[in-house]
Order: C-alpha cells, then structure tokens, then sequence
C-alpha cells in the first residue's frame, strides 16, 4: 500500500503550471515537524520538507487559499520520477500526490 498522511505548512508559494495536454499541476514544498525525546531525556524537534504536487480540483483550491505559511493536512502517496537537467543528466525526484487536502 502506497499512502501517506502529512500535517504542516506550506513553505513555498503554490506553483501553477500548464501541460501541454491541457491539465494543470500545482507543485510547492511544504514542511512537518516531530518531537522526539534524545538520549538524556531532553524532547527534541525535528524538521522535515517535502514536494508536493496536486492534480484536478485541488489546483483550483490551491490557486485560491494556498500561500506559504498556510497549514495543511495532506493526504496522498509517493511518486518517483526522473526527469533531464539542463547538464543532460537524469534526476530522480520523489514527491507526494495529493489525493485529499484540507486547509487548517
């Protein structure tokens, strides 16, 4: 099973892009913090970025109530893919596909 649950904030203005088969993806990083306590007993926290893209209805939602700093509970899966640098190499990135989404 492929599915991933994430609540944090978006960290990077919502970015809009149009493909050449006419569907839009909206594509932002967004942040999740865990506490944790470390070896001496001292609770720590611990920071975590993510990508994040959104298909469909929810580029909509994203164009109008995404903006950085907004808190959001994410609810989606994994996906890799490769894509060519400008150097004409391969890249692999790993991103999570929003399948739910609520603004917090």
């Amino acid at each position: 099973m492929n599915h991933v649950n994430l609540i944090g904030k978006i960290t990077s203005e919502p970015k809009v892009v149009m493909l050449n088969n006419g569907r839009k993806i909206a594509q932002f990083s967004m942040s999740t913090q865990e506490s944790y306590l470390d070896a001496e007993g001292n609770v720590k926290n611990r920071k975590q970025w993510h990508r994040i893209s959104a298909w469909g209805n929810w580029v909509q939602v994203l164009e109008e109530l995404g903006q950085k700093g907004i808190s959001l509970a994410i609810e989606g899966k994994l996906v890799s893919r490769f894509y060519q640098t400008q150097a004409g190499g391969k890249k692999l990135i790993t991103e999570v596909e929003v399948n739910d989404l609520v603004v917090l």
